[in-house]
């Protein structure tokens, strides 16, 4: 898979941005907070529908602007698509396939396929469980869009349950002995039913995808650092009654329900729900030990840049070769592990690469890369980013100091 073609209008600092691209390595160089990343996070928007530096989309559409607009030409398997996406800062977004409207921009899930790896991605190991979790349920979006409209339907009924455990918490410690009470209870059993259903799904799924995981991100990590000790992913569930790694989601709807009611009490004492995927997480160990607590730095980035490649490696071997992009990460790696990562991406049938100065990037990188300058321009009154002349790798510009710690 391949982007033939990239537009962005008010997208952060991009009033207007036209890119054609090819299959290979492109490269966008440009200082710290010139726009280099806002144009690969357009691209892993399109693809998940999500940015992986923010979490609401007010920030994506550029100040001032009612609204931002991505498109891109994806080419799969000699087959185009034109996907578009209308951002909102408030209320819901729009999407398009082709010519057609589409109800709902899930309906672009599938569309682009990418794999992105960026220095925020240390904190799949170090960070909360919900890195993790965030992290499973976007690989499943991607490769079953029917996921995202189970996790979006689990984490309503979620909401609502929630809600109730708080609001209604006396009249549920009074129970069946009075009438508001057993309102309540009956209620909070509809909640239960479907929570149940909802998370009995998606549990399932993660814990199939962890399986399936495990092998690529072993041999990931293997390849960029073979000297450390070996890897291992874990699901840990919070439904204690189903069986051990069990992926059938009807036994762990049962299980949880059974779950939910030994831990009634305990829940409408704290007014929250304590059983299910909202609180589970995917364990790394290294050998013996957690990752999280014992890697030193250099696995800690061995480790978060496998789980990326993991799913390159499993989209590879579904039939479909996705994007890879690593937006300015050949900084943050050592020589060893830099030359590790170029041969992997190599084998991609389409690279974005980010980088500030010419220097960051590999010298195995290989020659045929094209390499866009991305500049800030300022004026009186506004400030917007540019593309400057594509040069190959072969032209490069001498390297250049590094710039400042200014925010991309």
């Amino acid at each position: 898979m391949h982007i033939r073609s990239l537009t962005l209008r008010d997208f952060r600092s991009w009033p207007n941005l036209s890119l054609n691209l090819r299959p290979g390595v492109t490269v966008l160089v440009g200082r710290n907070g010139h726009g280099k990343t806002n144009i690969v996070e357009a691209v892993g928007y399109l693809a998940h529908l999500g940015s992986h530096r923010v979490s609401g989309d007010g920030p994506l559409v550029r100040s001032g602007a009612d609204d931002a607009r991505i498109s891109a030409v994806a080419v799969n398997n000699g087959r185009e698509l034109a996907a578009h996406l209308l951002i909102k800062p408030r209320g819901g977004n729009l999407a398009q396939l082709n010519r057609t409207r589409l109800d709902s921009p899930r309906g672009l899930l599938g569309v682009v396929k990418t794999v992105l790896f960026a220095p925020e991605d240390i904190s799949l190991v170090r960070g909360e469980p919900v890195e993790r979790r965030r992290y499973l349920d976007e690989v499943l979006a991607t490769r079953y869009p029917r996921m995202a409209g189970v996790k979006g339907d689990y984490d309503k009924v979620l909401r609502q349950r929630n809600a109730l455990l708080r609001s209604a918490s006396g009249a549920l410690r009074r129970g069946y002995d009075s009438d508001d009470g057993a309102a309540a209870l009956t209620t909070l059993d509809a909640w239960d039913g479907q929570l149940a259903a909802f998370g009995g799904q998606l549990t399932a799924a993660r814990i199939a995808l962890v399986a399936e995981l495990g092998e690529h991100v072993t041999t990931a990590y293997g390849i960029i650092a073979p000297e450390s000790r070996p890897p291992s992913l874990n699901y840990r569930s919070t439904i204690t009654t189903a069986p051990d790694d069990c992926c059938d989601a009807e036994v762990l709807e049962a299980a949880m329900l059974t779950d939910l009611a030994h831990n009634r009490n305990r829940e409408i004492e704290r007014g929250q729900s304590l059983v299910g995927p909202h609180r589970d997480d995917l364990e790394l160990m290294l050998g013996n030990e957690p990752a999280r607590g014992f890697a030193s730095h250099g696995e800690t980035w061995s480790f978060a840049l496998a789980l990326r490649l993991g799913v390159f490696s499993l989209f590879r071997a579904d039939g479909t070769d996705p994007i890879l992009i690593l937006d300015d990460v050949f900084a943050e790696l050592d020589a060893s592990r830099r030359e590790a990562l170029t041969q992997i991406a190599k084998t991609a049938e389409q690279v974005l690469i980010t980088a500030a100065v010419d220097g960051d990037l590999p010298a195995n990188l290989d020659g045929s890369a094209r390499i866009h300058r991305v500049s800030m321009i300022t004026d009186d009154s506004d400030r917007y980013s540019v593309l400057d002349a594509v040069a190959d790798r072969s032209a490069e510009a001498s390297d250049a100091d590094r710039p400042g710690d200014d925010d991309r």
